[in-house]
């Protein structure tokens, strides 16, 4: 038990920085293509948040843990939704435009519905894995296909090899990856490691101890993007991050093994695709998420926490 807890510990700790190094070097490259901040928190830094849960989730598939690897997707973007978001939001209100939303917005609530209706027989086979990878490129394709500018500042690090080119943030990025995989790994042997010590599902495990871990880096991106003026980077980051956990992650994570989860599902999906429609009606209503709204956001998650735990849902 305590090795476990102890891999589970130096995992986070990987996953937090490794996921800070890939999203510095990453981000500082994205900077010369001139990409609005929404773009570059959907894609660039969505990618790097979610590259956690992708390598958690594919090794939690080729252990055979179906239920660790959907789990943790869902657990995240829960988290993504009502950690992130509302932590960030108590902190800085954060805004969007009215014109973003509306483009933004289809992309998230059809792959959310996606997943819901995929998984909802408590399978995801190789063919289901690659229609959200096909899926994927045409989100990307038409993220990249704008012609919003931008210039946002991105260092969330002080000013850490700031003025380094691009092989040295390359670098950086392999770097992070690099950690990022070392640190699933060993999150992903004492999570179910732990979950089979103590009686625990992995289930569980999965969407509370590895979904929160893994959500680090978005919520260090995001208030920092909120602290520097660039909400609707924040929000992107969360839209982007949920929709890479949904269409990158369980697609290469079906496409690698077919998941079979042995727990029942359909509470979580059917919670999950509820806060997302949730979080886009409070911000087409008031076009931001205030500090209330963020609290809210919070309590949502709280609740969530509650009911897995307690075994109600």
């Amino acid at each position: 038990m305590l090795l476990d807890t102890g891999l589970i510990l130096i995992g986070l700790i990987l996953l937090f920085y490794g996921g800070n190094f890939l999203i510095t070097g990453s981000s500082r490259l994205a900077r010369r293509f001139n990409i609005s901040p929404f773009i570059i928190g959907a894609t660039v830094i969505g990618f790097g948040t979610s590259a956690p849960e992708l390598a958690v989730s594919v090794l939690a598939s080729l252990h055979g843990s179906g239920e660790l690897a959907l789990g943790n997707v869902i657990g995240s973007n829960i988290a993504n939704v009502g950690l992130v978001l509302g932590l960030t939001a108590m902190l800085i209100p954060i805004t969007i435009e009215e014109r973003r939303l509306r483009e933004e917005a289809p992309p998230l609530i059809i792959a959310s519905f996606l997943i819901t209706a995929l998984a909802w027989d408590n399978h995801l086979n190789r063919i289901e894995g690659g229609i959200m990878l096909v899926l994927l490129l045409a989100y990307l394709w038409k993220a990249f296909g704008k012609k919003d500018s931008s210039d946002i500042e991105l260092e969330e690090d002080g000013h850490f090899l700031e003025n380094k080119g691009p092989a040295v943030q390359s670098c950086l990025v392999i770097i992070g990856l690099v950690m990022l995989v070392l640190g699933a790994d060993w999150m992903v042997d004492g999570a179910t490691g732990i979950a089979r010590g103590v009686g625990i599902s992995e289930w569980f495990i999965g969407v509370s101890i590895v979904a929160v871990g893994t959500s680090l880096p978005e919520i260090v991106s995001s208030i920092i993007a909120a602290r520097r003026g660039h909400g609707e980077m924040a929000i992107g980051n969360v839209f982007g991050s949920n929709i890479f956990n949904i269409l990158l992650v369980m697609g290469a994570a079906s496409s690698i093994k077919p998941l079979i989860i042995k727990v029942n599902i359909h509470p979580d999906l059917i919670y999950t695709t509820t806060l997302t429609c949730l979080l886009i009606l409070l911000i087409r209503l008031g076009h931001d998420i205030s500090k209330r709204n963020g609290l809210f956001l919070i309590m949502c998650y709280g609740v969530y926490i509650g009911l897995k735990g307690s075994g109600i849902l």
